[in-house]
């Protein structure tokens, strides 16, 4: 039986991000929105802590798949980067304090 996929969407216009399975995308997305409920965080730190975090469960490159669903999350709006410097990620509800 063929693996189900999503196409990932990309924040920028005109930009197609990557189709990938759906299985790895619902394990990383549920992963980064349960980082992101806890801390505001730089791009750096918010891939440090997903690979730390899924390493042991997750085959395949945790930082791919990672930036490739934080992309298809900013552009759902469902995470936000702040307007600080550094930018940091924040989920929705949250980006109108920064």
């Amino acid at each position: 039986m063929k693996e189900e996929t999503i196409q990932t969407l990309h924040p920028k216009e005109g930009k197609v991000n990557k189709k990938i399975s759906l299985e790895k995308y619902n394990f990383i997305r549920k992963n980064l929105l349960q980082i992101l409920e806890k801390d505001e965080l730089t791009h750096t730190e918010l891939m440090e802590k997903l690979y730390e975090k899924i390493k042991d469960d997750f085959v395949g490159g945790v930082q791919w798949y990672g930036e490739t669903v934080k992309l298809d999350l900013e552009a759902r709006s469902i995470i936000f980067r702040t307007k600080s410097r550094p930018e940091k990620y924040t989920l929705k509800g949250k980006e109108q304090t920064q």
